[in-house]
């Protein structure tokens, strides 16, 4: 199958200009599952709780959902996008699952990053791996990924593609990403934004980087620190299915769980 990052970058409170530009792409790569970036909706850098309120969209039915699944529709792909969800008064920095026939699933952000904990409630909902026909695909989103139990949760519940929609401003996320591909034996798209922004006197600057990461830790692809870009590469998912490290060595069966309870005990 194609699996695909978008990576380019959001204007802030620009809703309609950040759809614009992701359907560009997504009408441009073709692909069976393409990833675009976290709050790719709205932009990230937040100064007050009416912003966020104001951003937010429910999921279903918002506007940017509303948009993603014609364009899933029409190119016959699925999407993961990042977009702040509103529900009822409660606001998750969440991504949304969209296939062909429309909204699938939504997952709301469990580890939140420096500021967003003023304004996002962490996700109560946990990790799930979605059946979307070419592959099993499960979420993260940014933060995420240096925490190891969301990727090992994703893995074991049988994901053979981590989709996970990102506006990363430290600089290790993609190096990571290899060894969390190669200890779970799956493919992973990280999907980060590029540029900067300098709101209410503070900046973060985005280092880019998408990265399409395989199951054996190789780099299938990485963009460059800032330009727009969208690409594809052809995977077989069934390297994402085989957990064996060598004749002796299954990276599941080997786990020892009995003796990992501190992780869950603290």
């Amino acid at each position: 199958m194609r699996i695909g990052c978008i990576q380019f970058s959001p204007v802030f409170g620009d809703v309609d200009a950040n759809i614009a530009q992701s359907l560009k792409w997504i009408d441009k790569t073709k692909a069976d599952l393409l990833v675009l970036p976290e709050l790719c909706s709205s932009g990230y850098l937040f100064t007050s709780q009416e912003e966020v309120n104001a951003l937010a969209e429910e999921i279903p039915g918002g506007k940017t959902t509303e948009a993603l699944a014609a364009a899933a529709e029409r190119q016959g792909c699925a999407i993961v996008a990042g977009i702040p969800e509103r529900v009822g008064d409660t606001i998750y920095n969440s991504a949304v699952l969209i296939t062909p026939q429309g909204y699938r699933a939504t997952y709301r952000k469990v580890h939140l990053f420096y500021e967003e904990t003023l304004w996002f409630s962490p996700g109560s909902g946990g990790f799930a791996v979605y059946d979307i026909g070419t592959c099993r695909v499960g979420m993260m989103i940014c933060f995420d990924w240096i925490f190891p139990e969301s990727m090992r949760s994703l893995a074991l519940l049988g994901a053979d593609v981590v989709c996970h929609p990102a506006n990363l401003v430290l600089p290790y996320c993609q190096d990571a990403m290899i060894t969390r591909c190669l200890e779970n034996r799956v493919f992973a798209v990280t999907a980060n934004r590029t540029g900067s922004e300098d709101r209410g006197g503070k900046s973060l600057s985005y280092t880019g980087k998408s990265q399409i990461t395989g199951y054996d830790g190789s780099i299938l692809y990485r963009a460059s620190e800032e330009e727009d870009a969208g690409t594809v590469v052809t995977i077989d998912v069934l390297n994402a299915r085989d957990k064996q490290l060598n004749p002796y060595n299954n990276i599941f069966s080997d786990r020892q769980p009995d003796h990992y309870g501190i992780i869950t005990s603290r």
